[in-house]
Parts: structure tokens; C-alpha cells; sequence
């Protein structure tokens, strides 16, 4: 859907040469957001020069972007190429509201990814969201 110019917003925050930035549609947690590598890598080391270059400047922009749209005290950035479904890279930066649980501090911050559809971010959030980071990012 993104190639064909399709996808929601909250499916097509930026395209890079390089990354799509989207939001997370398994989350209860307004502003998790995902970049995802746009050709099949399984790990971090197998970048191109260009990939990750790109990589660390794009990070920074999306963790600014999230702060003026979610008020995020900080952000966390995970990458891990384990998911059975997803076993390529892709890097999330989730945002840390000031208010989050204890039970949800760090790494336990995962425990708000994979809920069920009726705990999720609102599609109508999402691309809220999504259109503030595309400003943030262009």
C-alpha cells in the first residue's frame, strides 16, 4: 500500500530512501513509532553506509517531532529483528510520557505493544499524530 500511495497516514508518516516512518497499530500508546528499513536486513550490521548514515539523524528528528506531539518527556529507541512475523530490522522509538506506569518503564514499556484492538490507539490518533510528525520531519 505504501508504494502504491495508499496507505493511511498514520502507514506513511515519511518515506526516505532509505526508511518508512509509521506508527505502531498494535499499541496502546499514542506516538510509538517504528522505522522500518525499506529492503530486507536482518541485523544493524548489515546496513549500507547510506542506511545508517541516515539512521541516526532520522532518530533524532522523529524523538523531537514526538516530544512537540505527544509531550513526551524523553524516548526510548529499541531495535531488536526478532519478531517472527517481522525478523528484519526496524527501530522503535516510543514515546515516554512523564505520566507513564512503573509497571511500564523501560523494557516493560513492550508490554503496551501487541494489545488487543479495543486497547489500541484510535486510528483517527494515529494519523493525528502521524501529520504532526510529517510537519516535524519535512
Amino acid at each position: 500500500m505504501r508504494d502504491r500511495g495508499e496507505a493511511p497516514d498514520w502507514d506513511a508518516i515519511v518515506r526516505t530512501p532509505a526508511w518508512d516512518v509509521v506508527h505502531a497499530y498494535d499499541t496502546s500508546l499514542a506516538g510509538w513509532t517504528v522505522l522500518v528499513l525499506r529492503r530486507h536486513a536482518g541485523a544493524v550490521a548489515e546496513l549500507t553506509d547510506d542506511e545508517a548514515a541516515s539512521l541516526g539523524p532520522l532518530i533524532r528528528d522523529v524523538s523531537r517531532g514526538l516530544a512537540s506531539a505527544t509531550r513526551c518527556a524523553k524516548t526510548y529507541v529499541v531495535q531488536f529483528a526478532e519478531h517472527p512475523q517481522h525478523p528484519h530490522v526496524h527501530v522503535h522509538v516510543i514515546p515516554r510520557p512523564a505520566d507513564l506506569p512503573e509497571s511500564a518503564i523501560g523494557p516493560r514499556v513492550f508490554s503496551l505493544l501487541g494489545v488487543p484492538v479495543e486497547q489500541r490507539v484510535p486510528e483517527a490518533r494515529m494519523n493525528e499524530i502521524a501529520l504532526c510528525l510529517r510537519d516535524a520531519l519535512s
